[in-house]
């Protein structure tokens, strides 16, 4: 492995780094080896001299530099780590005649630090020692092994276990973008080339940990998750590099890909390399995602229909959590990818249903998979982690498990009585028939429970002779010491006295404080540690003792070392086929899931075509449903039908009677029909949307200086530009930020672009009741109306969609169930009273020029008469007081003339 030595190539960097800290150094960086030379005026020890190596290396990074059982930090990085972790903050020697700051964490509890630090957005660069300490040696060589980022995670202490964990590269060129993503968790590895306009799309989908792009880059919300991007010196370069780190001859050999695809994937795979010193993790060829079809959402539909992240940033009342039932992380983060990109192609969708239909109506084939699955633990990662040289003796005993499970699966779908399996079902069935022999190997060699990391014990007993020959030689020596405790407690006459091991003194004698001057009369014993209770003492025979045990745990621990890292080889010399076993466990994972999802009977398979259908039978929210469920009460569903003939729906209502919902169900039925997933409703045929749509819900964007209404016509705009006839728009109460009639006016050309120019299938949710009368003029209306009933002066919503137009909005019934006071509500009453009986209907020919076929000619401007021009020409400021009073009598003659004029009434 290459790790990067704490050897400073460029002093200067170091010493600009010390003064930017306020301390005053010179130039006298060691060189060579730490012992070679010290700063000076510094804490001139070695071991600093390494630490100033490893910051002037990282500079942006917290550096956890390992010194012993801990690892520590110093100057502004332990500032900074002491206020973030909320550990005490303490001081070590003096630098320029200033106390160092140090603080400190220790190495068995490093992750769950690690785990604070980075999601406050810290990267710590690991410092450790690569040697063990001696007696008389020269200072403990220390290398950085890793740089920790967000997106190069490996830890499941440190990751989402359901989650991915998306590093992202991005290579501008001109309008275009190239990306790759990858998770080095699980080596899987993608990308694709898009409009530069369409990044905000893809970030929101996939909502990355890190991103790896130029500064120019305009990354909007996600800019704190911006790193510094490997240089990459030209495209040929980039596919050089992507082709060698999967030795193959060139990148040709994975499919067609974009020179800007490629540099994204050598920006990708040389941070990568870069932080793990040298080493890459297994990584899945690259796939260009943008030739496989998927419907595409921008950024403000993903966030408005709550798919992945609700509004709170949670999880909890989510499209994916009211669906997941699967038994595997690695389950759970297919599902989620599923989500977050359905497919736009009719064939795959059919693949998916046809395999969760299977599992319906096999039900103890799916009861013997979830059994199998129950026990599954992440191989992926596991894998990922031994291929970086970081695995454990539990990622052993994972991919034993894993591979168990796998045939148990398998076995569950090939098992399965009277119907053959469908093709996605038998080809998982077949990826996961591997690794047996590794298998068997594995569940021999490893001790139960495993260790968290390697050390003695870790491999079984009986699995190699010589390992267990040192083992016994050790624990021999370990009888030796209690029978020598005996023997020496008879001799010196000290009933309390025993035999300890000291990480400093080796093995000792230790005595209670009353019997400390009666061992110093025996010359053989040396006094070596006084304590408030007692003393301890070395003798002859004791180092003795100490060389030979600890001469026989060494070479047990190296025979057990060797044992432990043939079986990692062993493991990774299959690791291509134990990486499909666990995508296809994955995969059965979540096909299992949607038919546990239908096993109610209340979600159907739905139709997915390749036409411009859209009908949907009894449709409910399922998120909704499922909040309604935990207080025992029903949802109530509604019919959808946006067929040809009928595509734009106007839906009008009050607030609170359920238009919203109406409007973000029907979208996620499109979004769980084309992931391949059964629908909350009684039957469904939906034709392949390819674009999304949702203007659902208002706020406001402060930090970029956008007034709710402008980010209302912001994505307003959006889908005006780049919806078809294939897309699906869902869009509510477009126009309410700003005046009435400019809103609806507004409302009102949309509705007509919609249907005119776009002629894409929309639900579109207003207040503006009186757009329901534009079904003369648009053909393809259909209007519909929220059910509300008034009772006793009570609003009583019924939750249904019926056709036709809702009369009122009963926006006062609304305020009341709100808890507005009674006075403003009475008031407010009044008001409402005395503007309907002035209103006149907006369809009268006065009223709105808005069905005019041709935009309306320019008024001109009124004529002024008499006494507007005469008061117009007075400067009060600069008349006499004879000069105003025959103003006055002037203006007052020309209001007389004015009352004989007739004047029109409009």
């Amino acid at each position: 492995m290459t790790h990067s030595a704490l050897l400073p190539g460029d002093r200067k960097t170091a010493v600009s780094h010390l003064r930017r800290c306020g301390y005053a150094v010179g130039m006298q960086l060691p060189s060579q080896h730490p012992s070679a030379g010290s700063a000076t005026k510094t804490a001139a020890t070695p071991a600093m001299a390494q630490w100033f190596a490893a910051k002037a290396a990282q500079p942006d990074a917290l550096v956890f530099f390992r010194m012993g059982d801990f690892y520590e930090l110093f100057f502004e990085d332990a500032e900074a780590a002491a206020a973030a972790l909320d550990i005490a903050l303490t001081h070590r020697g003096t630098h320029a005649d200033r106390p160092i700051p140090m603080c400190g964490v220790p190495v068995h509890a490093a992750e769950a630090y690690l785990q604070r630090l980075i999601r406050r957005g810290f990267r710590v660069a690991i410092a450790e020692q690569m040697e063990p300490p001696g007696k008389g040696r020269a200072p403990i060589r220390r290398e950085v092994v890793r740089l920790v980022t967000p997106g190069t995670l490996t830890e499941d202490t440190l990751l989402e276990a359901a989650r991915p964990n998306w590093l992202l590269a991005l290579a501008p060129e001109r309008e275009m973008i190239g990306a790759a993503w990858l998770d080095i968790s699980t080596g899987q590895f993608e990308t694709t080339t898009i409009p530069g306009l369409r990044l905000a799309e893809l970030l929101a989908r996939l909502d990355p940990a890190e991103i790896l792009a130029p500064e120019g880059l305009l990354l909007e919300t996600f800019a704190s998750r911006r790193a510094p991007a490997p240089a990459i010196a030209d495209a040929a370069t980039a596919r050089r590099r992507v082709a060698a780190a999967f030795n193959v001859a060139n990148l040709e050999a994975f499919g067609s890909f974009t020179d800007a695809e490629a540099v994204a994937a050598a920006v990708a795979i040389d941070y990568v390399r870069a932080t793990q010193s040298g080493r890459l993790p297994r990584l899945s060829r690259p796939i260009r995602a943008g030739g496989t079809g998927r419907l595409e959402m921008d950024a403000a539909t993903a966030a408005s229909l709550e798919i992945l992240r609700a509004r709170d940033g949670g999880s909890a009342h989510t499209l994916l959590a009211a669906v997941r039932r699967t038994r595997s992380a690695a389950g759970a983060r297919l599902l989620e990818s599923w989500l977050a990109a359905p497919l736009a192609d009719v064939a795959p969708i059919e693949s998916r249903q046809q395999a969760w239909r299977w599992l319906l109506a096999q039900p103890q084939a799916a009861g013997r998979l979830r059994e199998a699955l129950r026990s599954a633990p992440d191989m992926a990662r596991a894998l990922s982690r031994l291929s970086l040289g970081r695995g454990s003796p539990r990622d052993l005993l994972a991919i034993r498990d894993g591979i168990r499970a796998a045939h148990q699966a398998a076995s569950a779908l090939t098992g399965a009585p009277h119907m053959e399996a469908p093709a996605l079902l038998a080809d998982a069935a077949r990826a996961m028939g591997v690794g047996m022999a590794l298998h068997d190997r594995l569940a021999t060699a490893l001790a139960e429970p495993a260790p968290p990391r390697l050390e003695p014990g870790a491999i079984a007993q009986g699995f190699d002779g010589e390992l267990d020959a040192e083992r016994r030689l050790r624990d021999d020596s370990r009888r030796v010491i209690a029978g020598m405790q005996t023997g020496l407690a008879q001799r010196y006459g000290v009933a309390g006295l025993k035999i300890r091991h000291h990480a400093q003194l080796g093995y000792v004698i230790e005595v209670p404080a009353a019997a400390t001057e009666k061992l110093r009369a025996f010359p053989e014993l040396a006094l070596r540690q006084g304590m408030a209770n007692g003393a301890r003492f070395t003798a002859p025979e004791l180092s003795e003792l100490d060389r030979r045990i600890t001469e026989a745990e060494a070479r047990a621990a190296s025979r057990e070392a060797g044992i432990f890292r043939a079986l990692v080889e062993e493991t990774l010399a299959e690791q291509e086929g134990l990486a499909a076993c666990a995508a296809a466990l994955a995969e059965v994972d979540a096909l299992q899931s949607a038919a546990s999802l239908a096993e109610s009977g209340t979600w159907c398979c739905p139709q997915v075509t390749d036409t411009a259908a859209f009908r949907i039978a009894a449709g409910r929210h399922p998120v909704v449903e499922a909040a309604l469920a935990e207080n025992r009460a029903a949802f109530i569903p509604n019919d959808c039908d946006l067929s040809p003939g009928r595509r734009l729906l106007l839906l009008t209502g009050p607030n609170m009677a359920g238009k919203s919902t109406f409007l973000r169900q029907n979208a996620l039925a499109v979004v769980l029909a084309q992931a391949g997933l059964p629908v909350p409703a009684k039957s469904a045929l939906i034709g392949l949307v390819d674009r999304l749509f949702s203007r659902v819900g208002g706020a406001d964007d402060l930090a970029r200086g956008r007034s709710t209404f402008m980010v209302e016509m912001t994505e307003t705009a959006a889908f005006l530009h780049q919806a078809g006839p294939r897309s699906l728009v869902i869009v509510d109460e477009i126009g309410r930020g700003t005046a009435t009639l400019d809103g609806l006016a507004i409302a009102w050309a949309v509705l007509e672009a919609l249907h005119h120019r776009a002629r894409c299938r929309t639900i579109f949710a207003t207040h503006f009741h009186e757009l329901a009368e534009l079904g003369a003029e648009l053909a393809e209306l259909s209007a519909h109306a929220m059910r509300v009933r008034e009772w006793k002066g009570e609003v009583v919503f019924l939750h249904e969609v019926a056709p036709g137009a809702a009369g009122r909005s009963w926006g006062v019934q609304v305020a009341r169930l709100a808890g507005v006071p009674e006075p403003v509500l009475r008031r407010a009453s009044e008001i409402l009273a005395a503007l309907e009986a002035r209103a006149g209907k907006l369809t009268e020919a006065a009223a709105l020029p808005l069905f005019a076929a041709s935009p309306s000619p320019s008024v001109p401007a009124p004529a002024t008469d008499p006494l507007s021009q005469a008061l117009a020409g007075i400067d009060p400021d600069r008349l006499s007081p004879r000069e105003a009073l025959d103003a006055l009598y002037r203006l007052k003659s020309l209001a007389a003339a004015g009352e004989n004029d007739p004047i029109e009434k409009t």
